[in-house]
């Protein structure tokens, strides 16, 4: 993947995570949202 495409992808997704905590507002679910997405997205970048 070219270094632009990733840094694309990677703000993308920086914004549909704020935009969701805007929706969820509870504190709690946010971090365990960001948790296991977190730990999806080291798997499947390090595998």
């Amino acid at each position: 993947m070219d270094f632009k495409k990733i840094i694309g992808l990677i703000s993308f997704f920086i914004a549909i995570g704020m935009l969701l905590m805007l929706v969820i507002s509870n504190r709690f679910v946010g971090l365990v949202i960001m948790a296991l997405l977190l730990f999806v997205g080291y798997y499947c970048f390090c595998d």
